[in-house]
């Protein structure tokens, strides 16, 4: 044999793929990282979502052709599931009596009173007041201030996406709210909008930028330069709100 040539076998072993790898596609033109693991056991594809992201187990020699296929047609599923595990790892938010809130980018104090629990929140043009049954139990307040701020955000969104939609010529399927740590919105291939329920307490026009955005990939369903065409027609500042929103971080509470 001659010096420089590999045995058969080690040729063999060389070419194997490696056990564990790290990884990133577009699902639904959202960049997704995960551990790819392969193994000689397996004869499926496995996908697996918990704390630390998503996990795909695979056979030794499965194409790479099948791994794709089957995590676009999984796209939805795991992107659900992430958003769901971010959720539940998000910080609890604690509402106080007396503390300042922001909404639609103005700021109000919060008034807790007791009694009256089925009486709806009301917002004046300083005061936000909620009625619980016991004004001392935090999670009583909590589900009320989430209840509120989920309420008024589907409002608000609804009422920009029925403003935009018409001009930029598009018809989302519906309109989602979501919880994500990570991101103001998404957009689905099949119409689904998902729009951050944080986003209410922004500036309007920080929240338009954000559903123009998201309606823009009904269009165009990437980031090219026509997508940004698409934006620009009906938000032609966005450059600028961009860099107003990078200021901002969501940090969705949930209970």
């Amino acid at each position: 044999m001659p010096p420089n040539e590999m045995p058969p076998k080690l040729q063999k072993l060389k070419t194997l793929p490696p056990a564990e790898e790290q990884r990133s596609i577009h699902l639904a033109d959202k960049l997704v990282s995960y551990t790819l693991k392969r193994s000689s056991k397996r004869r499926s594809i496995g996908l697996q979502i918990n704390e630390r992201g998503l996990t795909v187990s695979m056979p030794l020699r499965a194409s790479e052709k099948w791994l794709h296929s089957v995590l676009q047609e999984k796209a939805q599923w795991v992107l659900d599931k992430l958003e769901s595990w971010q959720g539940r790892q998000a910080p609890v938010q604690k509402w106080a009596e007396g503390e300042t809130i922001l909404f639609r980018g103005e700021t109000f104090t919060l008034r807790v009173i007791d009694g009256l629990f089925n009486a709806p929140p009301q917002l004046s043009a300083s005061e936000l007041v909620i009625h619980v049954v016991d004004s001392s139990n935090q999670l009583s307040i909590n589900r009320k201030m989430l209840k509120w701020y989920k309420q008024e955000a589907l409002r608000v969104f609804m009422e920009c996406v029925e403003h935009f939609a018409p001009l930029m010529n598009v018809a989302p399927k519906e309109v989602r709210l979501t919880s994500a740590r990570t991101q103001w919105g998404s957009c689905t291939a099949l119409g689904v909008v998902r729009l951050n329920w944080q986003l209410v307490t922004m500036p309007l026009h920080l929240i338009d930028y954000v559903v123009v955005h998201e309606l823009a990939h009904l269009r165009e369903m990437n980031h090219s330069p026509a997508f940004w065409r698409v934006v620009a027609d009906v938000c032609p500042d966005y450059a600028k709100i961009r860099g107003e929103l990078r200021k901002w971080s969501p940090a969705a509470p949930e209970i």
